[in-house]
């Protein structure tokens, strides 16, 4: 098939990438001249494992191609995928203003046989306010579908290439045949294809993400209350993730969720609830359960050093909001970098693939450290945000001669207690008892 993949961001990019491997022909629009540029280089613009491979191999072959000529790439496509960025406005929903954008600019140019399909994370009903704005500006009926995406930042390739569900919003038979076709080497392990209205399709992605985020946001506050009475979150876990009603997935306790999906997922769908009527008192209360839960680890630095910080030398480990990606959006180290310069602490910080992104924001601000062992050279303490597998199994014996004090704020539960006393350090977790250097002993 030909494809038109409209955006090159996180979803686009791995989306026209991963259709070009299965055999299709698929040019990439983005309005970013840069972006294309680089791209034609070989260049990839974030960070995705394995991505950079595929695109290279597919770009060879004559199967994936880049533009920024949106008009050239629209008649003879005979899918256009809609992956444009909708970023969180100013009142919490989505703004569709780069979508509108699009519709509008493809209209003119759009053939009877190509069918729009919205991959865009999007309000719902939006669907049906494409395909009306379309009929209305061609005169004539168009052909609009929903294929929402569950890509995990880390690991897009593998989600895309063996996907646990496809799911699509349509509205003829003929449109479900065509994607159901399109998708069909990506499940040949039965995997389902889950056809549905574009409305349940759109609702489907916001529930995805909201429920991922109420498991988070509700660990984190069992966790909390586990700290406080002397349990053990862990052990807690693993009591109730046995139960196949509950199990263990997006049940580890931390310093909260980011990235560009479930803060805005969560608000997102809060809002189109309030817009009919009705009080999302589960979506409000993850929400800001999820905001103070970014703040635990500065307030654990802050009590142990009695709020004498100024001067203080912090390490941090960890500034993407997860693992395998280079992505800082509502990432909880943010929070604790802006609230450690906040109060006069020096930073020297470390990421293995975000620190570019964490320098545009922050500048010279922060030393940027090349690897672990330079980041805690000198500091009173270390914080841990980000589960990256390098930061696992440090020598805590270097760790202890490299630091002014040997303590360790970590936000991810990297390690046990037990190895902490061990080593003599003090020891922060989220959901557990601290442990305590005896000479630093309160």
């Amino acid at each position: 098939m030909k494809i038109t993949v409209v955006g090159t961001g996180y979803v686009g990019l791995v989306t026209g990438t991963c259709f070009a491997e299965s055999g299709n022909e698929v040019t990439c629009v983005d309005i970013d001249a840069q972006k294309i540029a680089q791209l034609k280089q070989g260049e990839i613009p974030i960070y995705e494992p394995g991505l950079g491979e595929l695109v290279e191999r597919n770009a060879e072959s004559g199967r994936l191609q880049f533009t920024t000529d949106l008009v050239s790439a629209t008649p003879e496509a005979d899918l256009l995928f809609l992956a444009v960025g909708t970023p969180q406005s100013e009142m919490g929903t989505a703004d569709l203003t780069a979508l509108w954008a699009v519709v509008d600019q493809i209209a003119p140019h759009l053939c009877q046989k190509t069918i729009v399909v919205v991959k865009s994370t999007v309000p719902v009903g939006t669907n049906q306010k494409i395909y009306d704005r379309l009929r209305k500006l061609l005169g004539k009926e168009c052909r609009v579908a929903s294929n929402p995406e569950f890509l995990k930042e880390g690991a897009a390739i593998q989600d895309f290439q063996y996907p646990d569900r496809v799911v699509v919003g349509i509205r003829t038979e003929e449109d479900r045949h065509i994607l159901e076709e399109l998708y069909a080497p990506f499940l040949r392990t039965d995997k389902p294809f889950l056809s549905m209205s574009p409305e349940s399709a759109e609702l489907t992605k916001y529930t995805a993400n909201c429920l991922l985020s109420t498991k988070i946001s509700f660990i984190n506050e069992i966790a909390n209350i586990a700290e406080r009475i002397g349990a053990d979150i862990n052990e807690v876990r693993r009591g109730i993730g046995h139960d196949e009603r509950i199990g263990f997935a997006f049940m580890f306790p931390g310093v909260g969720y980011g990235g560009s999906c479930f803060p805005k997922d969560v608000l997102a769908l809060s809002q189109t609830a309030n817009e009919h009527g009705i009080a999302p008192h589960v979506l409000q209360a993850v929400h800001q359960v999820n905001q103070q839960q970014k703040e635990t680890l500065l307030h654990k630095v802050e009590h142990h050093f009695h709020g004498q910080l100024r001067g203080k030398t912090v390490a941090v480990w960890g500034l993407s909001f997860k693992p395998k990606t280079d992505d800082i959006r509502e990432a909880p180290a943010l929070v604790l970098i802006d609230g450690l310069l906040n109060r006069g602490v020096h930073l020297q910080v470390h990421d293995p693939v975000a620190m570019k992104n964490v320098r545009q924001v922050y500048g010279d601000r922060l030393t940027y450290a090349k690897n672990p062992t330079d980041a805690v050279r000198g500091a009173d303490c270390l914080a841990i945000n980000t589960e990256w597998g390098e930061f696992r199994n440090p020598s805590f014996e270097t760790l202890r001669n490299e630091m002014t004090e040997p303590v360790i704020f970590d936000g991810r539960n990297l390690y046990h207690p037990e190895q902490m006393k061990r080593y003599n350090f003090t020891y922060y977790s989220i959901g557990r008892p601290p442990i305590f250097h005896e000479k630093t002993a309160s």
